[in-house]
């Protein structure tokens, strides 16, 4: 049976698709997040609607509740310059659609149970064009006007946050969720979305002392964290959030929470960062990151589209989501149209032709689409043409040969990738395989030997740093807190 593959350097080097590890069915259905739900539409609208030319434009969402979680039942409304009415609900993942929409401006809201989403402003476009909005389930009582694009009027944290971190326990592997190339993949976006740079899309208070003294447990924060006092540090980023509210405030603290595993507590805050900075690129990367920890895939990808649709040029979260969809079992929404651009706007760049290309691939992994597949080998080729030490570029090169049973190039592209990369073991592992199927087992049955010393020593060496980060203990609303704490 094929074992687990680790390499810390690389969340990509156990080799990301192959039939061999991925049973054909796992990728026989095509995924799509939108599900089509009973639209009604109300009074003359539906006559009037039945004279015009729609324009083939589709709104998809999810909507979740303050902690990220998806709200199933939860009613959509959407309308049109108070003449336009379509209500649906949402499905068991908290998605919605609205399909065959005409051009024009609309406005968008849901509610359940007395919890109300704000109202999200959309534009309809051109035909075969489709938006992704998510809507965040609040009290009533919490919504105001929604803020300025430039973050003047931030959200007060009018409401106490709803946990606690009361303590520091072991590593439990509580902070991750799913299979484990998802942990390490959470793990390796959590380290890269705590160092995104801020984009002057957040204001600071209009009081200059509450700034002050915000700046000042930010700075105190700061200083724990680097002395190892990670406790401490969450409580100062807290005082600093409460008093000023501002973009930088909330980042630091939710990247404090997601950093130590706290991730439904980093949802909560990275959440009303985005309520409260909607133009902020990195808060949104930060939760799409922060519900990847959590499991909530779908809604991960939203919010990091969302983030590249803020600056397009801006790789960053093309690479986020081209790392949550090799580790998603499933293809997600929007993800493959806004890799193709990033591949489109940067032809140079090899981890634009590569993870365009296993997008592709992922979604055409159970058909026989040769014109596709053609497409992923010629991007995969790109690839390691712009950077010939692409170790990752020439392992899926190689599994794509060996899947149409050319077995010396396959050997070619495995030793090419282990020459760029000898730690990457997944591709001793492969080689193994494809000297088997050449008739040479002496070769085949070394690759096999440093496969299994690698994979010992990778996975003891991420243990190691797995445990070397403490974890927060936190205690949610409502729960008695802990009798210990470690």
């Amino acid at each position: 049976m094929r074992k687990s593959c680790f390499n810390i350097d690389n969340f990509c080097k156990s080799g990301c698709f192959s039939k061999e590890k991925h049973p054909v069915n796992l990728w026989a259905a095509i995924f799509s997040v939108t599900v089509l739900m009973g639209v009604s539409v109300t009074g003359a609208v539906a006559q009037d609607a039945s004279s015009q030319k729609t324009s083939g434009f589709a709104i998809h969402g999810v909507v979740v509740d303050v902690a990220g979680k998806p709200v199933d039942g939860a009613s959509v409304k959407l309308e049109q310059k108070a003449s336009l009415s379509v209500v649906t609900t949402t499905d068991s993942t908290g998605a919605f659609t609205f399909p065959a929409l005409h051009a024009g401006a609309y406005v968008i809201r849901a509610e359940k149970a007395g919890l109300r989403s704000r109202t999200t402003d959309v534009t309809a476009g051109s035909e075969g064009s489709s938006s992704n909005i998510s809507l965040v389930l609040e009290k009533k009582g919490t919504i105001g006007s929604h803020p300025s694009s430039s973050g003047a009027e931030a959200m007060q944290f009018a409401d106490q946050p709803n946990f606690t971190v009361a303590g520091i326990t072991d590593w439990t592997a509580a902070g991750g969720h799913g299979s484990d190339i998802t942990l390490r993949t959470s793990e390796s976006l959590t380290r890269e979305s705590a160092t995104l740079k801020p984009d002057g899309s957040g204001s600071n208070t209009s009081d200059p002392s509450a700034a002050g003294n915000a700046e000042r447990h930010r700075l105190l924060g700061d200083r724990d964290e680097e002395s190892g006092d990670p406790l401490a540090a969450e409580h100062e980023y807290e005082q600093a959030a409460q008093l000023n509210p501002s973009e930088q405030n909330y980042f630091a603290w939710g990247s404090e929470l997601l950093l130590h595993r706290a991730v439904q507590p980093a949802i909560e805050v990275f959440t009303k960062g985005a309520d409260a900075y909607p133009k902020s690129a990195r808060m949104l990367a930060a939760l799409g990151a922060a519900l990847f920890a959590g499991g909530h895939n779908a809604e991960a990808a939203l919010r990091i589209c969302r983030a590249s649709d803020l600056n397009p040029a801006d790789p960053t979260p093309y690479i986020f989501l081209g790392k949550i969809e090799i580790a998603s079992p499933m293809p997600l929404d929007c993800v493959e149209p806004k890799l193709a651009l990033f591949a489109q706007q940067q032809p140079g760049n090899a981890l634009a032709n590569y993870y365009y290309a296993m997008a592709i691939w992922k979604r055409q992994r159970s058909s026989d689409n040769q014109q596709a597949l053609q497409q992923v080998k010629a991007l995969l080729e790109k690839a390691t043409a712009i950077d010939p030490n692409f170790a990752d570029a020439y392992l899926q090169l190689g599994i794509f040969s060996f899947a149409q049973h050319n077995f010396a190039n396959s050997v070619e592209l495995y030793t090419k990738a282990l020459e760029a990369d000898p730690q990457l073991c997944d591709a001793h592992y492969r080689l193994g395989l494809a000297y088997q199927r050449i008739g040479e087992p002496m070769k085949a049955k070394s690759e096999f030997q440093l496969h299994d010393e690698l994979e010992k020593q990778q996975a003891a060496d991420v243990e190691r740093q797995r445990r070397e980060v403490k974890q927060f203990l936190v205690v949610l609303k409502g729960q008695p807190a802990p009798s210990s704490q470690q």
